[in-house]
């Protein structure tokens, strides 16, 4: 390859970078990689036909995004201190977010929603986990814009990132991504009938989802580990 000019190579060595990174991503969402489990670069390289240091660049750069932390010499893992923190944070700023927007949002603001939670449960239905995920996030981004702090917004969303439903797959193949994705309603119909206490307890609920998932996973330990499927673009 000693006619590829220096900065071709760099450019397709960030490129495989980040579409590891996005593997790595996908694989989390749908149960392939699981919370608490420890998994190496040379193993995860062998799994997607890349090359151990781009895996290795793109496992950190999800450490800084919070997704998981990396334990030296050993690889990487998501913890379960990471989503019980991230979760109690996002119930900390949600939950009396969702009451204080219950009392003063109008109920045309709030029934703009209405299309958005629809289609969390048409995805739901389809089993089409990237519309689902798209969705929700969609939802409750603009959820939270009707307090009118933009601050707030963006807080939720990087939290939202890190602490994403891992192991949607599970969820789905249990029927538990339909109930929810129908909570978006119960919550929108709970908001619109002026009833705070409760939606503020429909969040609760929602978001401890989260939590119980990685329970889930943790229960189901000496089941057999699915592995990462390989991506198109990468090779050794």
């Amino acid at each position: 390859m000693g006619h590829l000019k220096a900065r071709n190579l760099i450019t397709a060595h960030e490129r495989l970078r980040d579409q590891v990174a996005h593997a790595l991503r996908a694989a989390l969402i749908s149960g392939e990689l699981r919370p608490g489990e420890l998994y190496s670069a040379p193993g995860l390289a062998e799994d997607f036909g890349a090359s151990a240091t781009p895996v290795r660049e793109a496992m950190l750069g999800l450490a800084r995004e919070g997704l998981g932390e990396p334990v030296r010499n050993k690889g990487f893992r998501m913890t379960e201190r990471d989503l019980d923190q991230y979760t109690e944070i996002r119930t900390l700023i949600e939950v009396p977010t969702v009451g204080r927007i219950t009392r003063t949002a109008s109920a045309g603001k709030l029934e703009a929603l209405r299309p958005v939670a629809d289609e969390i449960v048409r995805a739901a239905r389809r089993h089409d986990l990237i519309g689902y995920l798209e969705a929700d996030r969609q939802f409750h981004l603009s959820l939270s814009a009707l307090s009118g702090n933009e601050r707030l917004v963006e807080t939720v969303g990087d939290l939202r990132k890190r602490s994403r439903l891992y192991g949607l797959t599970t969820l789905d193949e249990g029927s538990q991504l339909l109930s929810s994705a129908e909570e978006h309603l119960e919550l929108l119909e709970l908001m619109l009938a002026g009833d705070a206490k409760q939606a503020e307890k429909c969040m609760t609920r929602h978001l401890g989802h989260v939590r119980s998932l990685w329970a889930e996973g943790k229960g189901n330990e000496n089941q057999p580990q699915r592995r990462p499927k390989r991506r198109p673009g990468t090779s050794r």
